[in-house]
């Protein structure tokens, strides 16, 4: 779906729509699991800045349900995560803001992205969304292993050979200097 400015400036547009796995690009570290189910609200939202000039921003307001496979922090194994979202987004023309003088940017301003052409199109606005969703670290279960970081073993499948623990170069100074210290 396509939001085009010349559409909105006759009335918003309402949508409700259903994304099939695969349609967005998430990326290889994202499995989609389920459709993205998404509905909302587009309008075209009116800026006057000064006397003659118009900039018609396109305001995006709606929410988002899927859930995606995601690889666990720890033992790399898959985990299906739901993720739900909603979201209040406005769209500025590209240019719209250039030739300002520098000066600081407001908590609100932080929050405009830019479009470039004759609108949006939502399947980039989900896409952004969805990878906004997403939690910086998910892990399969609370008492998760991980991998033996000499062999690659996944600890919660099988125990590995390695020496339980081997001296790490990087520590050495540290060790001596506890040596010194306990003297």
């Amino acid at each position: 779906m396509f939001f085009e400015i010349k559409d909105l400036e006759l009335h918003p547009v309402d949508f409700a729509e259903k994304t099939d796995p695969g349609v967005i690009d998430l990326g290889p570290e994202y499995r989609q699991r389920a459709p993205i189910e998404s509905s909302g609200r587009a309008q075209l939202v009116e800026e006057h800045h000064g006397k003659h000039q118009i900039i018609k921003d396109i305001r995006i307001k709606g929410s988002l349900a899927t859930s995606l496979e995601i690889s666990c922090a720890r033992c790399l194994d898959p985990v299906t995560q739901k993720l739900t979202r909603e979201f209040d987004l406005l769209y500025r023309p590209l240019g719209a803001d250039s030739g300002r003088d520098e000066m600081s940017v407001t908590d609100a301003e932080a929050e405009i992205s830019y479009y470039e052409g004759d609108g949006v199109a939502l399947e980039d606005v989900l896409r952004e969304q969805v990878l906004l969703a997403v939690p910086v670290k998910v892990i399969c279960r609370e008492n998760c292993k991980g991998l033996c970081p000499h062999c690659g073993k996944n600890w919660n499948q099988e125990e590995c050979l390695c020496a339980a623990e081997q001296e790490q170069p990087r520590w050495a100074a540290l060790k001596e200097i506890r040596g010194k210290l306990a003297r």
